[in-house]
């Protein structure tokens, strides 16, 4: 068993350890709740937005490592949550501030935290962590502040289900449908599957009626509300694992009404449409990736949450055409498609702390519907994207 890490300084606080299975231990101390989880070992390398991370349901289950050092020093604010609650199962940090300045926050990250019973871990050499990771690839983890013996942790950390092949949207998508907002453009269906907030409002700011659905709804109960066009979700777990979404999804693309699709949404479409999706090696996650618009040579920064991605060489070119590619991996990164009305993606353009240059896509989709179902849109609002 190897210890690839050192403690940092940090306040008196109790001791925990974080135990991947493969047997690398790294002590630190106790931050938000104590006790024990675990899920699979991830990272970010966006320096803000650590509350956004913390509550997309895309990361649901999993473990979150902050590359940037310095985390909580902004505390936590009701405006910045992308679900009711934490999604990620775990938080690591490498210096992790007890005091925040901010005149907006509600309370300090380890307020938060507790309040949510979430576990974090913090004084380790996160970019230790994340230079490991990258060259053994993602793999499970346990962080403790209750049972500290390394024998016990890594078993745990061994008998972790692991994400390939496992299906979580359905812990993470709405119970009931309800409408999210009324506006005076089109009718947006969206099927649930961890939707962010900042989706929501970012079809709100658009002047579109939205309605939120939970991701098993039979297609014949969404067509009969007469969306004008529909939008399938970002979510966690493996899109392998959602037969019936991929069979709902396949479906809904057969109706001629504009479809959109960002992250998991972007695979589901994907496997509908006959391409194939893997499990990448280690996966996107921060604010700070290189996406190339095929289309108009442009370079956008872009945000993104995926350890999933399509396989370029199963998409057939007489149903899409890749739009955009990552310029770190030359990985997918969009789709504009042949049979039907429709575009994914793979980042998230409506990702906000973070750039904004992917904002336009959403403006793309309207447009999109305007045409197809001969319908206004209004022109976008001003109101923030925080907006409640």
């Amino acid at each position: 068993m190897t210890d690839d890490t050192n403690a940092m300084p940090a306040q008196a606080s109790d001791p925990a350890k974080l135990v991947l299975e493969d047997g690398t231990v790294a002590r630190g101390t106790a931050i938000g709740a104590r006790g024990l989880t675990g899920g699979e070992l991830c990272f970010n390398t966006s320096m803000t937005g650590y509350q956004e991370i913390m509550t997309d349901p895309s990361y649901y289950g999993q473990l979150m490592m902050m590359t940037y050092p310095h985390i909580g020093n902004y505390g936590a604010s009701d405006i910045d949550m992308e679900a009711e609650e934490p999604m990620v199962a775990g938080f690591i940090v490498r210096s992790f501030t007890e005091r925040h300045s901010n005149r907006q926050a509600d309370e300090t990250l380890d307020e938060f935290m507790r309040r949510y019973d979430l576990v974090g871990i913090a004084g380790v050499d996160t970019r230790a962590l994340v230079r490991h990771i990258r060259d053994k690839g993602v793999m499970n983890a346990v962080i403790s502040s209750d049972e500290l013996d390394d024998d016990v942790l890594l078993e745990r950390a061994q008998d972790w289900p692991k994400m390939d092949g496992l299906e979580l949207a359905s812990k993470v998508t709405t119970d009931s449908d309800y409408v999210y907002c009324e506006g005076s453009g089109p009718r947006i269906a969206v099927y649930d599957f961890g939707v962010k907030q900042n989706i929501l409002r970012s079809f709100r700011a658009r002047g579109a009626t939205v309605r939120v659905v939970p991701g098993d709804t039979p297609l014949d109960e969404v067509l009969a509300w007469d969306p004008d066009g529909l939008f399938f979700s970002n979510g966690p777990g493996d899109p392998r694992a959602m037969s019936e979404a991929v069979d709902r999804v396949g479906r809904a693309l057969d109706t001629g009404l504009p479809v959109f699709g960002i992250c998991l949404g972007h695979q589901l479409m994907s496997l509908a449409q006959g391409f194939d999706v893997y499990k990448m090696f280690v996966g996107h996650r921060g604010a700070n990736h290189p996406v190339k618009n095929l289309d108009t040579e442009k370079v956008e920064v872009t945000t993104q949450n995926h350890g999933f991605a399509v396989e370029e060489t199963s998409i057939d070119e007489a149903k899409a055409r890749v739009t955009h590619v990552n310029l770190n991996d030359d990985t997918v990164e969009g789709l504009r498609f042949k049979t039907f009305p429709g575009l994914s993606l793979q980042y998230h353009p409506e990702a906000s702390p973070g750039p904004h240059d992917s904002h336009y896509h959403f403006d793309t989709f309207m447009e999109m519907v305007a045409k197809e179902r001969n319908v206004a849109v209004p022109e976008q609002t001003d109101e923030s994207l925080h907006a409640v």
